[in-house]
């Protein structure tokens, strides 16, 4: 019989930060309809800013206390915490990048704040999910209003076909992760991470075909996470998606996308099958060379076709692409027995560095874009030196640090990648990282010499507002700051242990 579970059992403390979040979107929807008038949907702005605020206090107040909540399918660790710390930043940042936007564009509703509340709260489900319903759960919470943010300027065609494109995509990651789920429990009988890590090893010992089966649920639970960070061969919608989308909703999903779906595949793999081995391998898991190859793949297509782009909403989408890669080489390399903590830590460090970096250039082309969504083209940054000599002068630096130059977060991050990369044994992925970055050069500097280097008037940047200005110099201030005094970073990554349990 059915046991109805005590406030104890649920222990709902633990989840305030994601749990208040939540219900402040449903309050917020509410307010903004009932008492915040049309010509005023800057109040409804500054309520979620609040409301992400008041959650950023919960995480801070709670941070690293480990607990588990709803019979155990909510886990609070230092893995949630840092994870919330990025999401929760990514998301003021981008309401503060939307403010002005919104109005400007004629698009300007108070649902909008709503529906980012909405989709940060399922990613900070997906970075505490213990359990795979929930992380399926918190998936579809972060991803269907990311359908309609994606497609919020209508009737703009473009941003029609990129919640369009986003939608039947997301359907399609949606069907292979209930999938996968299947085979996953099928094999194992569970859906509690830590209870498919224990049947894993046991599977591993005996093989036959429960370990296909784990193998296989792996794999399709590999395609849905994949189409969310979007690596490569799942790629195919970003571009499309970025471009047509609203920048803010650009820029928000390009960096909390990707760290939700980040952070439920690192849960997935470090807790649930770390231990999965397939033969006589005992020092990496089954998985691990699907990853790499992976990694190696979006490395190499998402900085050359970079290269070719001419669009800066385009090109920061398949850059989006290749840091990805990076990412995924943290992941591979979490693979190894002995540096899977590591491995998470630097994925967890490099998306921290990334977060800053990608926002502030996202704020820039936002800065520079025209009230039709035109100027958005390479050309239009010539002589913003001249004309925007500030806004130049932090986008440039944005530029370094997707390179990864010394002295910026950027470099910070790559830095703990490749270190964990070569600590895994995984020297061809490294090399392939490197030789890519080099690559990745000519496309950031690029946009360096269009400002300083080419004559032009310069763009007057009209859409740099005290709002967006406000985000780029907060975008600006972590990008320096992190790559002068990285050890504020990692303070907080080294309290990652995710995969302490692991035992081989």
């Amino acid at each position: 019989m059915f046991q109805v579970p005590s406030l104890a059992d649920l222990n709902l403390g633990v989840t305030l930060p994601a749990i208040s979040l939540a219900f402040g979107a449903c309050i917020l929807l509410m307010v903004d309809i009932l008492f915040v008038p049309k010509d005023r949907k800057i109040v409804t702005a500054w309520l979620a800013m609040a409301g992400v605020l008041v959650s950023f206090v919960i995480n801070l107040l709670t941070f690293n206390q480990a607990g588990s909540a709803f019979l155990g399918a909510f886990v609070a660790d230092g893995f949630t915490s840092v994870f919330n710390i990025i999401i929760l930043v990514t998301a003021f940042i981008s309401i503060l990048l939307s403010i002005d936007y919104l109005k400007r564009t004629e698009i300007e509703r108070g649902e909008f704040y709503s529906l980012i509340l909405l989709s940060v709260s399922g990613m900070m489900f997906m970075a505490s999910a213990n359990d795979i319903v929930l992380i399926f759960v918190a998936l579809e919470l972060l991803s269907i209003p990311l359908y309609v943010l994606a497609a919020f300027r209508v009737p703009d065609v473009r941003s029609e076909e990129s919640g369009m494109k986003y939608f039947i995509l997301g359907a399609f990651a949606s069907a292979f992760f209930v999938f996968g789920s299947a085979l996953v429990y099928g094999a194992t009988g569970t859906t509690s991470l830590p209870g498919i890590f224990a049947a894993a090893e046991a599977i591993s010992s005996t093989g036959g075909s429960s370990a296909f089966l784990l193998l296989l649920g792996a794999g399709l639970l590999l395609v849905a996470l994949g189409f969310k960070v979007a690596v490569v061969p799942f790629h195919m919608w970003t571009p499309d998606v970025y471009e047509g989308a609203p920048t803010p909703v650009t820029a928000f999903m390009s960096v909390g996308a990707k760290a939700g779906g980040f952070a439920a595949l690192l849960r997935i793999m470090l807790v649930g099958l770390p231990t999965f081995v397939i033969g006589d391998s005992q020092t990496a898991a089954a998985w691990q060379q699907s990853f790499w190859i992976i990694a190696a793949l979006t490395l190499i297509l998402g900085n050359l076709v970079a290269v070719a782009q001419t669009n800066i909403k385009r090109m920061l989408a398949y850059s989006s692409i290749a840091h990805a890669g990076y990412v995924m080489m943290a992941v591979a390399a979490a693979g190894s027995a002995g540096v899977a903590n590591q491995g998470a830590q630097a994925a967890v460090l490099y998306l921290l560095a990334y977060m800053f970096t990608n926002l502030g250039a996202f704020g820039v082309a936002l800065a520079i874009e025209k009230n039709d969504g035109t100027g958005t083209n390479l050309d239009d940054f010539v002589g913003l030196a001249k004309s925007r000599p500030t806004l130049a002068l932090m986008m440039a630096v944005f530029m370094l640090s997707l390179t990864g130059i010394p002295l910026t977060s950027g470099f910070i991050g790559k830095w703990f990648v490749f270190s964990a990369t070569m600590n895994a044994g995984l020297v061809p992925l490294a090399i392939i990282g490197v030789i890519t970055s080099v690559v990745s050069a000519f496309y950031y500097v690029r946009v360096i010499v269009n400002m300083y280097l080419r004559d032009g008037e310069g763009d007057p940047a009209e859409g740099a507002t005290p709002y967006v200005n406000w985000a780029i110099y907060a975008a600006f201030a972590g990008t320096l700051i992190m790559g002068i005094l990285p050890f504020l970073a990692t303070n907080l990554t080294d309290t990652i242990a995710i995969a302490s349990t692991v035992v081989r």
